[in-house]
């Protein structure tokens, strides 16, 4: 599995017209579900994602996390994260789990974020998605599990 996490002062997903998840300030946290996951790879990156100090003290320094800050999570499922792009001009999915497939985890994921009492909103899978999102920071970092 693959995350691009993101700092965020708002962010929004739009589908089909409709607002399908937003959140205020928080992380916006775009997954990418590869061949080779199972769900003990999304433990592992909730965990990872619901601890990471990216959100500042009074000096500025990361010291805060999600849980410490009682921020939510925008969950946007990406399989374009999976793609390899170092051959060529096109880039290549196939470490991407089939769509089928990784539409059945991913709520595996966003209930492994739920259970570490997150609050989590979400884009909708599979679909066309408008994204939103004011970075604060910018923070962004890419984590793999």
């Amino acid at each position: 599995m693959k995350a691009l996490v993101t700092r965020v002062s708002r962010a929004k997903v739009t589908a089909n017209g409709k607002v399908t998840g937003q959140i205020a300030a928080g992380m916006a946290v775009f997954a990418g579900i590869e061949k080779t996951d199972i769900n003990a790879n999304f433990s592992t990156m909730a965990a990872k994602i619901a601890n990471l100090r990216i959100f500042e003290d009074e000096n500025g320094k990361f010291n805060y996390s999600l849980l410490d800050k009682n921020y939510p999570v925008l969950c946007i499922s990406n399989f374009t994260l999976c793609a390899d792009a170092r051959k060529g001009r096109r880039p290549s999915f196939e470490g991407a789990m089939d769509k089928a497939a990784a539409e059945r985890l991913f709520p595996d994921f966003v209930n492994a974020l739920r259970s570490l009492g997150l609050k989590v909103e979400t884009g909708s899978f599979g679909d066309h998605m408008d994204v939103e999102v004011d970075m604060h920071g910018p923070v962004n970092i890419i984590l793999e599990a």
